[in-house]
Formats: C-alpha cells, structure tokens, sequence
C-alpha cells in the first residue's frame, strides 16, 4: 500500500475515532452551549472534512486513480436515480421511528441524541443556515471518504474481491462515529456497509450522499423540539408523581 494512503487510513481510523470521542466527552460535561460554541463546532467539521477530502483527491489523483474509480459518477442514471430515491425514502423512515421511541422512552432521553439535540443542533435561524452547510458537507465529504477512497482502496488491495471493501469501508465508518454508544456505532457500522453495497451496485456516491444528507437533515432540525417536549412531559409527570405522593 502507498505511503500517503497508509497515513489517510491511520488518520481515520485513529485520529478521527479519537477526537470524536474526546469533543462528545466534552460536551457532556457541558450544562450547556453558546451559540459560538455551536458555530465554531459546525465550522470546524465543516472545515475538517473539506480538507480531508481535498487531501484524499489530491492524493488519488497523483496516483492516476480516476474520480469515477471513487464513484463520482452517475454512469446509470436510471438505476441510480431510482436508488436514490428508495434509499432516502427507508433512511428517513427509519430516522422518525428512531427518534420517535428514543423521545417516548424516559431512559432513550438520557442518551446520545438527547446531548446532540439541546448542546449541538441548531437553535436559531443563523444556525440552521450554518448547519445546513455542515450536513451538506458531511454528505459529500464522508461519502467520499468512505464509500470511495477506503472502498477503493481495499478492495483494490484485496485483488478486486467487493466484500473486503464493503466490510473496511463499515468498520472505517462504524469507527469515525465510536463517539456513539455500543448500539449506535453498531448501527451505524450496519447503514455503512448498506451504503457500500449500494454504491458497488450503482457505481455511483449519489444515492448514499443524498440518504446520508436527508438523515441527518431530519435529526438535526427535528430532534431538539422533540427532545425539549418529551423533557418536559416527563418532568410534568415526574411533579405529579411527587403532589400524588403527598
């Protein structure tokens, strides 16, 4: 393997799993964000990924790896547009049951989504336009990163065989996001590989960017109403709990 692809897959699969880990510390420990915390953390995602990125075709390029070989191509558009259009559809489903039952169960308000949605989603007009950008970047930049480059290049290095890419392209990704718990890096390690083997079918990122930007698009701007609402009907039932009790 090439020297400056080594170094790109050890960034990701150290560096990245280790600063993630290390800011979602972070924030829990917050009471709470300012409106400067939340920009500065869009802007720099925003900005970490553009550069990883750039790197990443910079370095492609100078080993004549086509942008196609990456998938950045709509080489069937019938197959891929119709993909698309199914895959968004079941990924943002799966998004509005999943933060249905995490905002209707007391123990799922603790969790992850709960930190994400009150310290680190977008809370005004500013930010929503902010983040916005970050979710459109995220889309392009991951799914590059991940269902092109580390796809190529271990299916390359493996002589061609998908499966070996599939799996390094879940496992890369189920890393970037260990910042979540057991089960939702497991999850995510499980939509990577759906998107990986999406991609090997249509020869194309566009079907998994436009999921990956239309599921976190919905988290973002949906969670914190529904995580602020279903925080106060429990606390509601919490205070009646406790005058019953009396």
């Amino acid at each position: 393997m090439h020297w400056d692809f080594a170094a790109i897959l050890f960034f990701l699969g150290v560096v990245v799993p280790w600063m993630g880990r290390r800011r979602m510390r972070q924030l829990i420990k917050l009471a709470s964000t300012s409106r400067l915390e939340r920009l500065s953390i869009y802007a720099s995602t925003i900005a970490l990924q553009w550069v990883a990125a750039v790197v990443i075709l910079w370095r492609t390029a100078s080993r004549d790896i086509r942008p196609t070989q990456l998938g950045l191509a709509v080489s069937r558009p019938e197959l891929t547009w119709t993909v698309t259009v199914a895959l968004s559809i079941l990924i943002v489903a799966n998004q509005i049951v999943s933060l249905r039952r995490i905002t209707t169960r007391p123990e799922e308000l603790r969790g992850l989504i709960s930190h994400l949605a009150l310290k680190v989603f977008p809370q005004d007009t500013v930010e929503s336009l902010v983040f916005l950008a970050l979710v459109s970047t995220v889309a392009v930049c991951e799914e590059l990163i991940y269902r092109g480059f580390v796809q190529y290049v271990f299916q390359s290095w493996a002589g061609g065989t998908v499966i070996v890419g599939i799996a390094a392209s879940a496992l890369f990704f189920g890393l970037a996001h260990l910042y979540q718990d057991k089960r939702g890096t497991a999850s995510t390690v499980v939509i990577g590989a759906i998107f990986s083997a999406i991609r090997t079918w249509t020869d194309s990122l566009v079907p998994s960017a436009v999921a990956h930007f239309l599921a976190d698009l919905v988290v973002g701007f949906s969670a914190p109403a529904r995580v602020r609402a279903a925080l106060e009907q429990s606390k509601n039932q919490s205070v009646n709990a406790i005058e019953l009790k009396h």
